[in-house]
């Protein structure tokens, strides 16, 4: 299950020779950087300082593609057959709520969910959907807004030795990366399968013939570098960047700590076994452990789910089962833990699938009917918030835009919605430009 699946629908030479004078400390963290900046949007500027707002942390389990809510939490038994699809829906443990039948585990966990299944928009394709939903903001041609791990990244500075913000394995073509706060707040992407025995981390490891007493022993070298970035002012967004993610990836590459999170053969064989053998299953106990060293928000991306065609087979043979096991799994690890009255976890998509099955035996794009589902610290759970037509077409009560759901997951975590940032052309810009939290979500 790669993350490079492919949907149904230019740097200088002088920061080349920046990033390539990085390159001598021996990590890829400045190359990820590197990678990063050619795709994100051009121009951000410093923002005004902020402050720390809370503690607690986000898992945010993304569903690449554009799950069917007909499928797994919003099923519609007494539709006719071209709509309600080959699966029955199955009672939880929570009366009165029922979903997919392929997803058992989770539905003995029903206490701990909150679903919302009136979540609405209007952009049912990938890329605009996928950023909409990510970021809490209808995408614009003219600004680029950030994902909401880097908001975090930016609200909360990161703990000693701690990426804030990693994506498990790594973001997809859609993902959204920092926009306008600029590439010191993009994420930090994993690279590796946490499913395979041969499992490493991209700049966790050092090359052949570098030691930690060498890296260490060039720890003034950033300091030289400063100086040698005096005369590009053209780009100050770049090399403030460089300069924040030189400094993560030193200490990152020294720490214990993380080497400690991200070393999953440490971790009991019965744990593992419980999450799944799959690259999502092992993903998720990645970020449970993540959150557990200290580490504020982690986006694991689980592609796969645009099933234009055999839709039920996809579903049932992979896709249910693997987010069955990893899910449950993590929420049933952060109670036992005590993780979870710190810890957010939010499972969605960029939208949902048409109600009407096609003649390839699938389900298209459709964003005008949804569901969201999110657990933990301060979410009202053991409950389902809204409900679409008899068909599953659209919501009957009052709709959950995607503005609502951005709203609602940085009240959860003490970032305040309306608070303003300073686009690069000095533009004064909300986190989230309208939406409110969703009252009956919170405790």
């Amino acid at each position: 299950m790669g993350t490079r699946t492919r949907y149904c629908d230019g740097l200088t030479r002088r920061d080349l020779v920046h990033v390539g004078a990085l390159g001598a400390l021996g990590l890829t963290l400045p190359e990820f950087l590197h990678a990063r900046h050619a795709r994100a949007a051009a121009g951000a500027g410093a923002v005004p300082g902020g402050h720390a707002t809370g503690d607690r942390n986000v898992i945010l389990l993304w569903l690449s593609g554009g799950p069917s809510h007909l499928d797994t939490v919003d099923l519609n038994p007494e539709a006719p057959a071209e709509i309600r699809g080959d699966f029955r829906p199955i009672e939880t443990n929570v009366s009165g709520i029922q979903i997919s039948e392929h997803l058992p585990r989770l539905a003995k966990q029903a206490e701990r969910l909150c679903i919302l299944r009136s979540v609405s928009h209007n952009l049912a394709s990938h890329a605009p959907g996928s950023l909409f939903m990510q970021t809490g903001n209808r995408p614009l041609a003219s600004l680029r807004y950030p994902n909401y791990g880097s908001v975090v990244a930016r609200e909360k500075p990161a703990r000693a030795g701690l990426p804030p913000f990693v994506t498990v394995p790594e973001g997809g073509q859609d993902t959204a990366d920092a926009g306008y706060l600029g590439v010191a707040y993009n994420t930090y992407s994993v690279g590796g399968d946490p499913s395979k025995p041969d499992f490493s981390v991209r700049s966790l490891t050092l090359p052949a013939g570098v030691t930690a007493e060498r890296v260490a022993a060039r720890e003034g070298l950033a300091a030289r570098l400063d100086t040698l970035f005096q005369d590009s002012p053209r780009r100050p967004d770049l090399i403030q960047g460089m300069d924040a993610f030189y400094r993560q990836a030193y200490e990152i590459i020294r720490s214990s700590r993380t080497r400690d999170a991200f070393d999953l053969k440490t971790e009991a064989a019965p744990v593992r076994e419980r999450y799944g053998p799959t690259t999502f299953g092992q993903s998720c106990l990645l970020a449970r452990r993540l959150v557990e060293a200290g580490v504020r928000f982690v986006q694991v991306v689980y592609t796969g789910w645009d099933t234009h065609a055999q839709n039920f087979q996809r579903l049932k043979d992979a896709l249910l089962p693997g987010l069955d096991m990893g899910f449950s799994s993590l929420l049933q690890d952060l109670h036992e833990r005590g993780l979870a009255s710190n810890t957010v976890v939010v499972c969605m998509g960029e939208f949902g699938r048409t109600p009407k099955i096609n003649q390839g035996a699938g389900r298209d794009h459709w964003s005008q009917g949804m569901s969201v589902v999110f657990a933990g610290a301060g979410v009202r759970a053991g409950q389902v918030i809204g409900r679409t037509t008899a068909g599953g077409e659209e919501p009957v009560d009052e709709r959950i835009l995607p503005e609502d759901v951005g709203a609602s997951l940085y009240h959860l975590i003490g970032v305040d919605p309306p608070k303003e940032y300073l686009t690069s052309s000095g533009r004064p810009m909300a986190i989230v430009r309208d939406g409110k939290p969703i009252a009956g979500m919170l405790t």
